[in-house]
């Protein structure tokens, strides 16, 4: 069901809109720009992007182009953090049974670009994330001002995205994991890069 926004939609925004409220609260991620262009029955990914500029001027939903799985709807109970993918790592978490405080998440939600990761793999284990997680991650524009130690997703050329400390050891990017298991990944800093650094891990019981 549509919510209200700033401006009224076309008939093909509507269309567009109403098929992602659908879909997003039922799969809770947004979804790719094929699937977009399969269930409006268009063969080019042209009209579909020209439908999210309009909806995102008009204020319906917020998205950064060329990457779909950031889109989210402005306003009502179906927006929220986008699930963008996997990433190698894993780990456990402990658990507190004498909480005196409640936990605002706002601060964290309204992190500019906030995105998450669902977790694969146990290359984690020794941080507290384990398989099956979901990390919320903030993006990284400077590299070079991260923290040593960092927790960051990273693509790596021929792995895809991994979870990872951040190490700069001069002209190398030192990927280390939390686990004895696996080795350290060394690479030249331009090879590597860097997606967003760990602000909170989600875990479902």
């Amino acid at each position: 069901m549509a919510v209200q926004a700033s401006e009224e939609l076309t008939p093909a925004q509507k269309e567009l809109y109403d098929w992602l409220a659908d879909y997003i609260g039922a799969n809770h991620h947004s979804p790719s720009i094929r699937q977009m262009m399969q269930a409006m029955g268009l063969r080019s990914p042209a009209p579909v992007q020209s439908r999210l500029r309009h909806l995102q001027q008009k204020g319906w939903i917020t998205w950064q182009e060329g990457q779909a799985r950031t889109l989210q709807l402005v306003g009502g109970l179906l927006s929220g953090i986008p699930v963008l993918g996997a990433v190698a790592a894993g780990g456990l978490v402990e658990t507190f049974d004498d909480v005196q405080e409640r936990l605002d998440l706002s601060p964290v939600l309204e992190t500019r670009g906030l995105f998450a990761l669902t977790v694969n793999g146990d290359s984690m284990v020794d941080s507290y994330i384990a398989d099956g997680d979901v990390v919320l991650m903030e993006p990284v524009m400077d590299p070079a001002a991260l923290r040593d130690g960092t927790v960051v997703s990273a693509m790596v050329p021929g792995s895809g995205t991994t979870l990872k400390h951040f190490h700069r050891r001069g002209s190398l990017v030192v990927l280390e994991a939390a686990n004895p298991a696996y080795e350290p990944i060394e690479l030249q800093a331009e090879q590597v890069q860097v997606q967003g650094r760990l602000l909170a891990v989600w875990r479902k019981i």
